[in-house]
């Protein structure tokens, strides 16, 4: 790092002999800056302004404009399933959340619907309905099996799953924990005409998976959106 010097430790003028005869001698004026020493006092300010600009983190490129509403997921079996109450209602007994857009419509799930497939929340960009977020959940699980197993028996019961990674480009898949501990499976399929994200995990003897799925031109357009509704997606007691 280079040295920047004090501007008085310049500018300051020797200390002057003391002469034989003090009264015939006058105090000399300190002498102006020469244009060498403005030089190079400028040049030294103009490198440290380029080092603080150069050091600045750029800022985000995702839209500070989207805002977000949290959904309070209840993941209630097909037989309790008693229709389709206020959010607020959901918030006492949900167990699980994520963020969805401002604009974003609900697809109302059916019990038949619930009870096959075991879908349980949806959520869609009525400018582009196939652009959407929805979630699944299996009882009777107790824990993950290996990864690869999990992301197959999904797309069992997916039929849009299994030809996404049918003509997949790339699948790529990892595990990670929150800050409590509980793992969650994160798999990021790129298809030849769509993106996925998808999110499982698995608590309270329930399996639960999170979509976030959406065309490759919307994906493109929106991926910043998209990353932060999956990223968003918890179960109850892991927030």
């Amino acid at each position: 790092m280079a040295t920047i010097f004090s501007p008085s430790a310049i500018f300051s003028s020797p200390t002057p002999k003391t002469p034989s005869n003090p009264t015939t001698t006058k105090s000399q004026p300190a002498l102006p800056p020469t244009t060498t020493a403005k030089s190079s006092i400028a040049a030294t300010a103009a490198a440290a302004a380029a080092a603080i600009i150069l050091s600045t983190t750029p800022p985000s490129l995702a839209d500070p404009s989207t805002s977000f509403q949290v959904y309070y997921g209840t993941a209630a079996s097909a037989a309790n399933y008693g229709g389709y109450g206020g959010n607020s209602i959901k918030k006492d007994s949900a167990e699980y959340i994520y963020d969805v857009p401002d604009g974003w419509k609900e697809r109302l799930v059916s019990k038949v619907e619930k009870g096959t497939n075991g879908t349980d929340s949806e959520f869609y960009n009525p400018k582009k309905k196939t652009e959407k977020e929805y979630l699944t959940f299996l009882a009777g699980f107790r824990q993950l099996a290996p990864m690869d197993v999990v992301l197959n028996n999904l797309a069992l019961s997916d039929v849009e799953l299994q030809d996404l990674i049918s003509s997949a480009d790339s699948v790529k898949s990892e595990e990670r924990k929150d800050d409590k501990g509980q793992v969650y499976y994160i798999y990021e399929i790129d298809g030849a005409g769509a993106h996925s994200l998808i999110s499982v995990t698995c608590t309270k003897n329930k399996l639960y998976a999170h979509f976030v799925n959406a065309p490759n031109s919307e994906w493109n357009r929106d991926q910043e959106t998209l990353k932060h509704i999956h990223e968003s997606f918890k179960t109850v007691g892991s927030f």
